[in-house]
């Protein structure tokens, strides 16, 4: 190899690095003003730029993602958007583990999965790791479009808050979604967060299965088989929640159970 031909092939092996470093740099996004802003991460490149046209003109503004590493690289730019949607079928890391590293890192947007196989195990996963909603693509994208503009308003996102509820062994951090009993973090999801919310705020008073599953997703969501399918999932969540109060502290019975109504935080007078 001449003299010549080895300065080539070093400035070109320096000039890809720079372009891959510079790639790895997040950019200002550049949201359009009065548009619902959203983080699209979908490793087809021809679906994720048509869904993401087909949004922008129905009034959205999307910021798009090819792997959920890049988003993650993202994140200091990228946190005031309104929502984001994962495809379920990214590789690594995959979208039900993308949507717990979000989480992880304190983003708690409202996170909508893609997917092309509804399998109802599937879904049950993604509502119980805190996701707000699942959508068959096939479903097309004025049904989306509508879930998403009802999500949007109906979880619009407030000022962040440092102030903390406290009630008996129990407190609760609104500005991270975080619970911790005896000074000890329970490991809530986002969505079982929101229901300990719910009825430690209004301790003695009995919280309907509905109100209960309304705060997981949004008002008047419908997931399960019949009118009271949310009953089941209610009931699924709630003995989730009161395992890993359990793990923290065996002799934890603060959720008390109204048989056919829903569930209440003990009153503080009976509080131990």
């Amino acid at each position: 190899m001449t003299p010549r031909e080895s300065l080539t092939r070093l400035l070109f092996r320096r000039e890809q690095k720079d372009q891959s470093v510079a790639a790895e740099q997040p950019v200002l996004i550049d949201w359009r003003e009065g548009a619902i802003r959203v983080l699209f991460v979908e490793d087809d490149d021809d679906f994720r730029e048509a869904l993401s046209w087909q949004l922008e003109e129905r009034g959205f503004s999307v910021q798009g993602f090819a792997n959920g590493t890049a988003l993650l690289a993202a994140l200091d730019v990228a946190s005031d958007a309104d929502l984001v949607i994962l495809d379920w079928s990214l590789p690594s890391p995959s979208g039900i583990v993308l949507l717990t590293q979000l989480r992880k890192r304190g983003l708690n947007l409202p996170v909508v999965f893609l997917t092309g196989h509804s399998l109802n195990q599937r879904e049950a996963l993604a509502f119980d790791r805190g996701a707000a909603d699942f959508v068959d693509k096939a479903r097309g994208v004025e049904v989306l479009v509508r879930r998403l503009k009802l999500l949007v308003k109906t979880t619009s996102r407030k000022p962040p808050t440092e102030k903390q509820l406290v009630r008996g062994k129990l407190i609760l951090r609104p500005n991270i979604s975080r619970a911790y009993w005896r000074e000890t973090d329970v490991r809530l999801t986002v969505g079982e967060y929101n229901m300990v919310q719910l009825l430690a705020a209004n301790p003695g008073e009995h919280v309907s299965y509905r109100s209960l599953y309304d705060c997981l997703h949004y008002e008047g969501f419908i997931a399960g088989a019949g009118s009271l399918g949310h009953h089941t999932n209610v009931r699924s969540l709630i003995r989730r929640i009161r395992n890993k109060f359990r793990a923290c502290d065996p002799t934890f019975d603060e959720i008390e159970n109204y048989p056919a109504f829903g569930y209440r935080w003990r009153p503080p007078e009976t509080d131990g």
